[in-house]
């Protein structure tokens, strides 16, 4: 590690509060509801044993242990059987439900179509929820809290990373769908399954090791002035971390930058990128921007982490000017790790080369997990990264403090 990265570690020892890491089961039972996929238009489903069903009136019927469910008219068809009901719940009880979707194929455009090839499957606890929307319907996962976390913890990091980590991501994603929980209204769900929110996969990837993360801060939040923080994590900052107001134009407290020379192990610290011209031009049209055909590009305004903030697009109907983030949303989120780099070549491709992955606010996981491997407690972690915060137990907290802009 740097000089600086260890005089920046003896400040968080002295800086670092010591939490105990079992709190009381005493906080009441809560559950949360995950959206697992949208616009969904059949769906098989199946249980250990038989499955019940219920409509939006409550009126139910057990079935077999295995059901197909498409979306027709203004209800459902189950096995074959119409169900003129917008809303079902189905449960299989403890052992719970595995769902079964759709299979995406590819147009010749490469636009993504559903196929009936049934291949993309995962095995839940709690209840699913199907709520009528379009021509399809949600797919909504109604289940405990705690057993939310311990699904979302190995969908975001390695079950085999440090225990202190585990705990770290724990309490982190907790607080997440805390917060976003409290403020969803009158949404249909609280969290999506997705990178949208945070990725969770039911009990895929579940072991001993999430479990005892899970379990030991069990009912841990991160506050500021006694509220649930909006607790952004991303992979790797390769760097300092950004204030929220340079990504999303959002002012929180607490998401400003900080310095992580912590997470030069990721194999995402430094990449190379390329994408094509005109597949940019069609997603920036399909998004909303009005651009003809872009001759050139390029940054005109950075971050105080060095990250792209704006750039100039010039195109044949004038110019665009795009903020990072919307670049990478536009050509992906995978084919540009971060907006952390510089333009090395533009012709019919655009050559990228960078470092780091995601959007660098709050929490850097890989930082995160070298913290752990040298020592420091969970609590300490969390309050470095999200800086004028506290842990505390989530029944003690008040409602979140909306961001300004």
């Amino acid at each position: 590690m740097t000089q600086r990265g260890t005089g920046l570690c003896r400040a968080m020892i002295m800086a670092g509060a010591c939490l105990l890491s079992v709190v009381s089961g005493a906080e009441a039972a809560q559950s949360i509801r995950v959206m697992l996929s949208a616009d969904v238009a059949q769906l098989n489903v199946r249980a250990d044993r038989s499955l019940w069903v219920t409509d939006a009136k409550g009126r139910g019927q057990t079935l077999r242990a295995s059901v197909h469910v498409s979306a027709e008219g203004t209800g459902f068809v189950l096995n074959g059987v119409f169900m003129p009901t917008d809303r079902l719940t189905l449960g299989g009880g403890e052992s719970g439900l595995t769902l079964t979707f759709p299979r995406p194929a590819k147009k010749p455009n490469g636009a993504a179509v559903l196929s009936g090839d049934f291949g993309t499957e995962i095995s839940v606890s709690g209840l699913v929820s199907l709520v009528r929307k379009g021509k399809g319907f949600l797919v909504i996962n109604r289940v405990d809290f705690e057993e939310y976390i311990k699904g979302v913890v190995p969908a975001e990091v390695s079950s085999t990373w440090h225990p202190e980590m585990l705990k770290t991501q724990a309490v982190a994603a907790r607080t997440y769908a805390l917060y976003q929980q409290m403020l969803s209204g009158k949404r249909e769900y609280d969290v999506a399954a997705t990178v949208q929110d945070q990725v969770y996969r039911g009990k895929q990837g579940i072991d001993a090791g999430i479990l005892r993360a899970v379990e030991e801060t069990r009912g841990l939040v991160v506050t500021y002035q006694d509220a649930p923080i909006y607790a952004a994590f991303s992979s790797t900052a390769a760097g300092l971390t950004e204030d929220a107001m340079n990504v999303w134009s959002k002012e929180y407290p607490y998401l400003k930058g900080v310095e992580c020379p912590f997470d030069l192990a990721s194999p995402n610290y430094q990449w190379k990128s390329s994408f094509r011209v005109d597949t940019l031009e069609l997603n920036l049209r399909q998004q909303g921007f009005s651009v003809g055909r872009i001759t050139t590009m390029a940054p005109i305004s950075f971050s105080r982490g060095g990250r792209v903030a704006k750039l100039r697009i010039l195109h044949s109907g004038g110019e665009l000017i795009l903020r990072g983030e919307e670049l990478r949303k536009a050509v992906g989120y995978t084919i540009i790790p971060s907006t952390q780099f510089a333009i090395e070549s533009m012709g019919r491709d655009v050559v990228l080369s960078g470092y780091g992955a995601g959007h660098a606010v709050g929490m850097c996981q890989w930082g995160a997990k070298e913290l752990a491997e040298l020592g420091y407690h969970f609590s300490t972690i969390l309050q470095y990264y999200y800086p004028g915060t506290e842990v505390q137990n989530m029944t003690l907290v008040k409602l979140p403090i909306p961001p300004s802009s």
